[in-house]
């Protein structure tokens, strides 16, 4: 079920009433077989891996926890990682090894090929994997009690809000709130509304909309684009997603936060940062987080000499590349941004360079939407072509369509011109509102009648600038 649907407008109400009607000692209840039908209205027989990998993961916590022989604990941990990550394997990336071996069998004129298979990737399946591995992780390491009651452990992984595209929730947040009562608050379901309100706004008024623009060049990648076009787009592009993503994030913690539950937050005006770094810290953060804890701090992480740390750093980052998608335009995406942070180390370490911030800004926004030509597009000739075509100064125009008679352009990256132009009025609108919104004294401090009038703003918007034809959010695939 979509966010952005109609058929979420009638659920979140219906779910959130029930919610707060219901007996405390129910309520579990009522959001797991929530949570169920609201996974199983994209794919119903996907349930049953998510049942799977809950049950297995349910009775290895406990019998991590109740194991006292360290090498049997270590081994029931590695069972629970190997059956998420095997499922991860076999749905997310078979295809992609399959291929690639069949490849170079080609290459080296060997017969016999592994068979493709005909799957679709399950919804948000790297999100609650993830999710279920940092319980036993945690559980493994002592910082977390094993959850008994089977339910509520359910309920962690299902849980609907962040089930299919995080945040990523470590069981320490979000587990015993699952336990306590909560009491229905007038202030803290305002609040949750308006993060609704926000994020469908950043989803369907921005993202979608710039989805048109960002599709007819990335869709059309061999067309002779001049750099300005493949620059714009890019740009385009760099907001689509993080309004997307970010959007999605809103309305998860803003769902939750209707019922009383706190979810952390996942995007912190991540294209103000200063360094890749900075916008590592504030992007996507409970998968940075998740990365860092497992992986990068595991392998040594600051603790060891310079040459080892940049090891440890790019490793992090190409799986970070691979997490997100089973192509090699991913694995150089994350490698790329992994080679910007060892180089700014190399440099900061020598020369203690000092830019003025908002250079330092423009220059890690420049960067990060270099990396989002890789991450857009389909494969790596097309990321080559796209990135080749910034230099290319040939044509003045940026058009979709070339069949005016006249010489003058007919649509401006695929959009009419008075669509282009709105295009071009939301972004810095919306830099506006973002900065506004994180201020929050700044901006309860506004009259009331000032701060209804973006509410209001952001209601009309929703209905008469918003986009409701390309639907799923991009970080669904992932």
């Amino acid at each position: 079920m979509l966010f952005n649907s109609l058929e979420f407008a009638l659920f979140f109400p219906i779910v959130t009433i029930l919610f707060f009607l219901l007996p405390h000692k129910f309520r579990w209840l009522l959001l797991l077989l929530a949570s169920c039908f609201f996974y199983m209205f994209f794919k119903p027989i996907y349930i049953l891996i998510l049942i799977l990998t809950i049950v297995i993961d349910y009775f290895a916590g406990i019998w991590i926890e109740k194991t006292v022989n360290k090498k049997h604990r270590k081994r029931l941990l590695l069972l629970s990682i190997f059956v998420n990550v095997g499922i991860l394997v076999v749905f997310k990336y078979y295809n992609f090894l399959a291929d690639n071996f069949n490849i170079v069998m080609d290459t080296l004129h060997t017969k016999g090929k592994i068979p493709m298979l005909n799957i679709i990737l399950p919804i948000g399946l790297s999100f609650h994997t993830f999710q279920a591995m940092s319980y036993t992780i945690e559980v493994y390491r002592g910082n977390q009690k094993a959850e008994k009651h089977f339910g509520i452990y359910a309920l962690y992984v299902m849980f609907y809000p962040q089930l299919v595209a995080g945040p990523i929730e470590r069981p320490q947040n979000i587990l015993h709130q699952f336990h306590e009562e909560k009491k229905f608050e007038i202030n803290r379901f305002k609040s949750g509304l308006k993060l609704i309100l926000w994020g469908l706004f950043k989803k369907v008024v921005i993202a979608d909309r710039l989805a048109i623009a960002v599709d007819s060049i990335y869709n059309h990648p061999f067309e002779n684009w001049s750099g300005l076009v493949v620059i714009i787009a890019t740009v385009f592009f760099s907001i689509q997603i993080y309004c997307d993503f970010s959007g999605y994030s809103d309305i998860a913690i803003g769902t939750a936060r209707c019922m009383g539950f706190n979810l952390m937050v996942n995007f912190n005006q991540p294209y103000f940062s200063k360094s890749i770094s900075e916008f590592w810290s504030r992007w996507h953060i409970s998968l940075s987080t998740w990365f860092k804890d497992y992986i990068y701090i595991p392998l040594g992480g600051n603790r060891v000499r310079p040459i080892r740390l940049y090891l440890n750093l790019l490793i992090v980052f190409i799986i970070s590349g691979i997490w997100h998608g089973a192509n090699i335009t991913f694995i150089i995406w994350g490698a790329l941004h992994g080679f910007f942070l060892i180089g700014s180390l190399i440099l900061n370490s020598k020369y203690q360079i000092k830019i003025n911030k908002y250079l330092n800004i423009l220059f890690t926004f420049s960067l990060v939407c270099l990396t989002w030509i890789f991450f857009r597009a389909n494969n790596i000739t097309e990321a080559k072509h796209l990135f080749l075509s910034i230099f290319n100064f040939n044509q003045d125009y940026f058009l979709l369509n070339k069949a005016d008679l006249h010489g003058l352009p007919d649509t401006y990256l695929g959009l009419p011109l008075w669509r282009f132009l709105l295009t071009l009025l939301i972004i810095p609108l919306f830099f506006i509102l973002e900065i506004m919104k994180n201020k929050k004294d700044y901006f309860y401090s506004l009259p009331f009648y000032i701060r209804w009038i973006i509410y209001y703003f952001m209601i009309f918007s929703l209905i008469f600038f918003g986009v409701y034809k390309t639907g799923q959010f991009i970080y669904f695939q992932f």
